[in-house]
């Protein structure tokens, strides 16, 4: 645990170092001034200066402001990923993405679109960019850097499967797209819906995006404290979205096995990737979830065989 909290700090000390240059800048740029009017006897004197040497014009508030530039981007790169790693044995392949490779491969844009409740929408996390879809599109853009890649987030807190299944059509297939990530289960437990009649539910929504011609990744609910009170329903609705998946040829990225490992492989406790109400992942959760997510999706597009050449900006994938 100790390497997990020391390097998720560096992020908030980077950006602190941030802020501290910038309430310096103004201090830094009276200071030049001040020097500046010691050092000159005259305003044409300074100016022949100035143009004798133009090497020396930056001031220290220039200075500052570039080192602000610097932490900034250092900020930027560290947050770009977290440590992080797959379980053991790491997870069974997701199978292909056609319709997201073969659009890759044209050059056309791609549109994703995250569906699903309150873990989707990003409950927990602190900022809207440290929500699973829109780390899982700043990852995906870095990998593809010449792709127009769009992520949708149409998580809804609250819902599980009777409610999504009422707004399916006008928020997720209405859009036309190139792939669809499912995350449902989770409020079924903890309402202790009967876990057969929502795994027969996204059966019928799957059928229905497939005909719309989108791929489709299913994510089972959350290793956590609340889910796991209804461990006997939480089981079953796990085991159920996973043979579903399996029945209809669709992606699935076991949500719940990579948390329990978080757990229980890694001993980290539920407070380093959950929030205090027990439910919802916390910043680092969703960084790690977005993270192996979007390396299952580019092993998985990296599979395809389309029989063309591959522009240079589609990358093989490559293991963390």
């Amino acid at each position: 645990m100790g390497f997990y909290s020391r390097f998720f700090k560096a992020p908030i000390i980077a950006i602190l170092a941030v802020a501290a240059f910038v309430l310096l800048t103004p201090a830094a740029l009276t200071v030049a001034r001040a020097e500046t009017a010691q050092a000159a006897p005259s305003d044409n004197s300074r100016v022949a200066v100035d143009q004798a040497n133009p090497a020396e014009q930056k001031s220290l508030a220039g200075k500052a402001i570039d080192k602000v530039k610097e932490v900034a981007k250092s900020a930027g790169d560290i947050l770009s990923r977290v440590p992080c790693r797959a379980p053991k044995g790491g997870a069974k392949t997701m199978g292909s993405l056609p319709h997201v490779a073969a659009k890759l491969v044209a050059g056309k844009p791609v549109l994703i679109i995250a569906f699903g409740s309150s873990s989707t929408q990003g409950f927990g996390s602190t900022s809207p960019e440290f929500t699973y879809p829109n780390r899982l599109a700043a990852q995906l853009r870095r990998h593809y850097p010449g792709a127009d890649i769009t992520v949708l987030n149409r998580g809804k807190g609250g819902e599980d499967a009777p409610e999504m299944m009422k707004r399916l059509q006008t928020e997720v297939i209405d859009a036309n797209p190139d792939m669809v990530i499912w995350q449902v289960g989770t409020n079924a437990v903890l309402r202790n819906l009967d876990p057969a009649e929502t795994a027969h539910l996204v059966e019928d929504g799957i059928a229905r995006i497939q005909a719309a011609g989108a791929d489709l990744v299913l994510v089972d609910p959350q290793y956590s404290p609340a889910v796991n009170a209804k461990a006997e329903n939480a089981s079953r609705m796990v085991k159920l979205l996973g043979k579903v998946a399996e029945l209809r040829h669709v992606g699935f990225f076991p949500r719940f096995e990579v948390m329990r490992d978080w757990h229980e492989g890694q001993s980290m406790p539920f407070e380093s990737f959950v929030v205090a109400d027990g439910l919802h992942m916390n910043d680092w959760g969703y960084a790690c979830f977005a993270q192996l997510l979007g390396d299952d999706i580019i092993k998985s597009v990296g599979q395809i065989k389309l029989g063309v050449n591959v522009p240079a900006n589609v990358q093989a994938y490559r293991p963390m």
